[in-house]
């Protein structure tokens, strides 16, 4: 990491997982490097019922020994969402998602660090029913000792 790069810090609490997704593809091409926080708080808008039904239908879709590999992890959930978002394809792409890092929580090396929430992302904004990737998660089988 050279001194010129810059390390921003995003609090996922109360973010829309796509608005927040696709602000930090912007600035991990931009040549940051981004830190993600408490990750199974980030939202999910819609009914629970039909997002949970609509992840179990994804999670059917490819073998498990070839792929594709599907994460019923928070974290890994939301790494995905951000590297569907990069032109993966592409060398820019894949440097890009090396200079990403999610968490579930704040590990404690993050304590101290000043976070930023996108205000165009935040879940006040949203009228109808929503739930956290925390509680997708469960839903679609992850079980908190992985």
């Amino acid at each position: 990491m050279s001194t010129k790069s810059k390390i921003t810090y995003v609090n996922a609490d109360g973010l829309i997982v796509g608005r927040m997704s696709s602000n930090v593809a912007k600035l991990l091409l931009s040549g940051e490097y981004v830190t993600i926080l408490n990750a199974e708080k980030a939202i999910y808008s819609g009914k629970k019922k039909s997002k949970v039904a609509e992840a179990h239908l994804f999670l059917e879709v490819g073998a498990p020994e070839r792929g594709p590999f599907h994460y019923r992890r928070p974290d890994r959930m939301l790494k995905k969402t951000v590297r569907g978002m990069l032109p993966c394809n592409q060398p820019k792409g894949q440097v890009a998602l090396k200079r990403l890092k999610v968490f579930m929580g704040v590990p404690l090396e993050f304590k101290d660090q000043h976070t930023i929430q996108f205000e165009e992302a935040h879940a006040k904004k949203l009228k109808g029913p929503s739930l956290t990737l925390g509680e997708l998660a469960k839903e679609i089988g992850w079980n908190q000792g992985e």
